[in-house]
């Protein structure tokens, strides 16, 4: 086995670290923070003072060794100097410990901060980034990437403040005081044994992180798969694939075992080599010292002193591999993290946006084309207005484009061309945060948070009282539902809600539109996953919450928008028909042909009930 040499890729990697580590300063030194400046002001003078206590402590180590042997026939028990010089020593040890814990106290808060402004800014531009970036990232890979540069922050300040740069202080304070007191031939050797000490081990380790980043790849793959897995927990059981599953996760992390045992079995070589130059090193110093001391030239306390003062390196020294490896790892994890920071925002709030100006909430989609990507146009040159108050329905097969709208709507993504305004404004002038506070959605599939059912309805006004969180549960006709639990409104709603049924999760998402109270209402297929008898509860609620308002449906069952002021008909991207419902149903089209093949469904599911009854 031969450690890799440093090529031209490892430079560039060497640059893209430095890079990535020279990002974190500003996290650390905050302009306007001078608190945390004088903490690191601080944290600095202590830590010197660590390393000149711990430094002397050879020398009084010498002074003593010389006393004793001196004075070895002629000296007094419990002697003045030697149990001072004991006594020095002792103090030169506390104080080292004691400088260094305080460094360590003084510059937690620095740290603990740093890592605390990158993990909010990571996760505040997470949410800014488009709907197409998270479609296209894993949630399990993602949430792993963030774990491990916040580690990887925390590390990368407690080891290069507290070990890389205290054993640079050493090695330059220590091969200074070789060459002045012992001569040139010990500073030489001392240098000597430190670099190639050091090249060995970054070599080997440099070598040996493939085996690291193969197991960070596993462990990240491993995770996903269990996510997603236990995510979709019923889906497994409903297809008896338990098995299936977990040799799905078993590849993953036997592939992480592969590479850990690697990464053990060659850090035995590294240890080994470690351990060869540190004692070649010590035994060339020794010899030096004895030469000295047989030709008069050096004491007793001297050849102590010396072996003393190396062991003060090479003590450090022995995590070097350690420390590099996850110094080097945490560069990796936080590069990955800051790439997702500088992740374009496809969707972004303009220089000059404005807030969104009192109105009655009149939308108009003008002359609009939008694809995912140019290979897939999904709408061509669709174009309707929805009056102040209005209900406007868009129906149509599945893939037509009637989800793409509401999805344009909120501004999830921007069209190619075209224009949409609400209250005449175009939205893409508009500060996201304004436009989305607009409009409410009952989707078609409602997600819940992990949270008690007050949460889940209060998450339309995060600032919403008590009161007003039951008011709107009573306006969703969910109130008695709730009131009926053992726990009422603290009861939590499980994993994305799963603890509800479907039409009760919808309850809980018109309440908590209600409690928004905005000016636009999007129905998206609200409620084309429930069954007749809850569709039609639904519908009655729906109804009242829309009254008044600017309300857009877009509906599969067309039974659902016969009231609508007007029906637009999507294929294909291109609305090919629209009017009222009896209008659509006497031009003999696709909406009148949708309408008969669905009658003639819900006639026959009918039958069907009464055979059964």
């Amino acid at each position: 086995m031969r450690p890799a040499q440093f090529d031209s890729h490892t430079e560039s990697d060497q640059r893209s670290h430095f890079a990535t580590a020279f990002s974190l300063i500003k996290y650390v030194w905050i302009k306007d923070r001078p608190d945390l400046k004088l903490r690191i002001f601080f944290a600095v003078l202590f830590l010197l003072a660590a390393e000149v206590s711990l430094v002397y402590s050879p020398y009084i180590l010498k002074y003593l060794v010389d006393y004793l042997t001196e004075n070895m026939n002629s000296m007094q028990a419990w002697a003045f100097v030697p149990i001072g010089l004991i006594l020095a020593y002792g103090a030169a040890r506390l104080l080292q410990q004691t400088f260094g814990e305080l460094r360590d106290a003084i510059f937690a808060k620095v740290g603990q901060n740093a890592i605390r402004q990158v993990a909010l800014q990571t996760f505040r531009h997470l949410h800014k980034l488009s709907l197409r970036f998270h479609l296209d990232r894993q949630t399990g890979g993602l949430s792993r990437v963030i774990e491990r540069g916040t580690k990887g922050i925390d590390f990368l300040l407690r080891f290069m403040l507290f070990n890389i740069i205290p054993t640079l202080l050493k090695i330059l304070f220590i091969c200074g005081i070789m060459w002045v007191e012992y001569g040139y031939l010990m500073s030489i050797v001392t240098g000597v044994t430190l670099v190639g000490y050091i090249y060995f081990t970054l070599a080997v380790t440099e070598w040996r992180l493939k085996y690291r980043r193969t197991m960070n790849e596993k462990d990240s793959e491993a995770n996903t798969k269990a996510i997603d897995s236990l995510l979709n927990f019923e889906t497994v059981k409903y297809f008896g694939n338990e098995e299936h599953e977990s040799r799905r996760f078993d590849v993953a992390i036997a592939g992480y075992e592969k590479a850990a045992i690697r990464s053990q079995t060659t850090l035995a070589y590294l240890n080994v080599g470690q351990g060869f130059i540190i004692s070649l090193g010590l035994v060339l110093v020794m010899l030096i010292s004895v030469n000295g001391v047989a030709e008069g030239r050096m004491t007793i306390g001297d050849f102590v002193a010396a072996h003393a003062f190396l062991m003060l390196l090479i003590q450090p020294l022995n995590f070097l591999g350690f420390v590099y490896r996850e110094i080097k790892q945490s560069l990796v994890d936080m590069e990955k993290m800051f790439e997702l920071l500088n992740v374009h925002r496809e969707i972004d709030d303009q220089p000059d946006a404005v807030e969104l100006l009192d109105g009655d909430g009149e939308i108009e989609f003008s002359n609009v084309d939008f694809g995912y990507d140019d290979a897939r146009q999904i709408l061509h040159d669709v174009s309707f207005k929805v009056k102040a108050g209005q209900k406007v329905a868009i129906v149509g097969p599945s893939g037509a484009g009637k989800s793409t709208i509401s999805r344009i709507l909120f501004r999830f993504y921007d069209v190619n061309s075209g224009k949409v305004t609400i209250d005449g404004q175009d939205i893409r002038e508009i500060k996201q945060s304004s436009l989305r506070g607009a409009i409410g959605i009952v989707p078609q599939d409602t997600v819940l948070f992990n949270d008690t059912i007050e949460y889940n309805i209060g998450y339309g006004r995060p600032a919403a009282s008590t009161e007003e969180i039951q008011e709107a549960a009573r306006m969703a006709s969910i109130d008695g539902f709730i009131e009926a639990l053992p726990e009422g409104f603290n009861t939590n709603v499980g994993e994305r809600g799963l603890k509800l049924s479907g039409g009760e999760k919808q309850r809980v998402a018109i309440a908590r539109t209600i409690l928004k109270s905005p000016r636009i209402l999007l129905f998206d297929e609200a409620t084309s996953a429930l069954d007749t008898r809850t569709e039609q509860d639904i519908q009655e609620s729906l109804k009242e919450v829309s009254r008044d308002r600017t309300t857009l449906v877009i509906a599969h069952r067309l039974s659902t928008v016969v009231d609508a002021d007007e029906i637009l008909v999507l294929d294909a991207g291109k609305i090919i028909e629209r009017g009222q419902h009896q209008q659509l149903l006497e031009k003999h089209g696709q909406y009148a042909e949708m309408w008969e093949r669905q009658q003639e469904a819900a006639n026959m599911q009918e039958k069907l009930l009464r055979v059964q009854d």
